[in-house]
């Protein structure tokens, strides 16, 4: 759901269809949030150990990071600058960020017994599939409404971002 919101803001931002930007954006989504889980189940006795206690606090401040800066940029007058999804530099760091919890996940993996890589497969693979499926329906969706209703989408991305932010920090503090 992370990835479907980040989806959304990011096509009201973009407003137009660029496939190609869809479609990189779709692709690592999945690729993070398919992938998370496997690093997670990989490096439970060793990864577990440090950062446990604080990959929380790298989603929020990566989020929040990015959000702040869309919410200050939609003040700003200067058109070029702003937050601009297209960018790989931000689309990596929005996968990144919307998948440090899924690390969690493949710890549970392991709790749970599943000691082959090849039991992996099948939850991984439909972690990734629904990941691109959702975020590809997002930036779909926002490009639709972003260009129907004329409003600040880059002050609502930013909010949406923060929100997400502090929704993972809060989760994971109140565990």
């Amino acid at each position: 759901m992370d990835c479907f919101a980040v989806s959304i803001a990011s096509g009201i931002i973009l407003q137009r269809f660029r496939w190609s930007t869809i479609g990189i954006m779709a692709f690592l989504f999945g690729f993070f949030q398919g992938g998370m889980p496997i690093i997670g189940w990989l490096c439970t006795n060793w990864f577990l150990h440090y950062t446990a206690e604080f990959d929380h606090w790298i989603a929020f401040f990566i989020l929040l990071f990015l959000g702040v800066r869309m919410i200050w940029e939609s003040f700003s007058n200067k058109e070029e600058a702003g937050f601009n999804p297209a960018r790989l530099k931000t689309i990596f760091l929005l996968a990144i960020a919307t998948s440090i919890d899924a690390l969690v996940l493949g710890i549970s993996f392991s709790c749970l017994g599943m000691i082959s890589i090849t039991t992996l497969v099948y939850p991984v693979g439909v972690i990734a599939f629904v990941s691109f499926f959702f975020s590809f329906l997002g930036l779909t969706l926002g490009i639709l409404f972003g260009k129907r209703f004329n409003f600040r989408a880059d002050l609502l991305g930013g909010i949406i971002l923060i929100g997400i932010g502090l929704k993972i920090l809060v989760t994971h503090l109140c565990e």
